[in-house]
């Protein structure tokens, strides 16, 4: 055996101690010559962040004029609620991540109707008036700025388990520029 290693393993870390950081010293000095309990607690580590991000909170970047005026095309991120998974508790006004029904990606649309609810197909400026009830376990998601957005006027109603979660804050370019969302509905005004 080396005598590094040797002295290293009677506990006279000296050498050690006196080039690391105090965190480097505690991971070596907890860790070294244990792979199996390096192993487990990295495991446990990792299945926290895993149960944290897939039923706790998640952040994305939101890009796109179909949100227009109210997010910006470009350079704003969202944090999303995974509490309101697969349409749990969302009402008319909210914001929701939810998988796009006819693509691979993800998009933050609005909800403008609940199962149940009769919804207008098309948009004013089209003159399609076709009235439809959005079916039970379905929403109707539009964009704020109707010409740019694709939404539920080209795919019709989403299934509530596409839902992935609700918007709850924005953020900014800084992590301190965080600003909660707020249903439109909910203060007595139109979004």
């Amino acid at each position: 055996m080396s005598s590094f290693l040797r002295f290293f393993r009677q506990g006279h870390g000296r050498l050690i101690s006196r080039f690391t950081t105090p965190a480097v010293r505690f991971f070596l000095g907890r860790y070294y010559g244990r792979p199996v309990s390096l192993f487990a607690d990295a495991g446990k580590v990792l299945a926290a962040a895993h149960l944290f991000w897939a039923y706790g909170y998640d952040w994305g970047t939101v890009s796109g004029p179909s949100m227009l005026p109210g997010w910006s095309v470009w350079g704003e991120g969202a944090i999303i609620s995974h509490r309101y998974r697969r349409g749990r508790d969302i009402e008319v006004g909210d914001l929701v991540r939810f998988k796009i029904p006819v693509d691979d990606g993800f998009a933050i649309k609005r909800v403008l109707g609940l199962a149940g609810d009769y919804v207008m197909m098309g948009t004013p400026e089209t003159g399609q008036d076709t009235m439809i009830q959005i079916p039970p376990g379905h929403v109707w998601l539009i964009g704020d700025n109707l010409p740019a957005s694709r939404d539920s006027r080209l795919y019709g109603p989403v299934p509530m388990a596409l839902i992935d979660g609700k918007v709850i804050a924005r953020t900014g370019s800084w992590p301190w520029q965080i600003h909660p969302i707020q249903n439109p509905f909910d203060a007595g005004h139109n979004p």
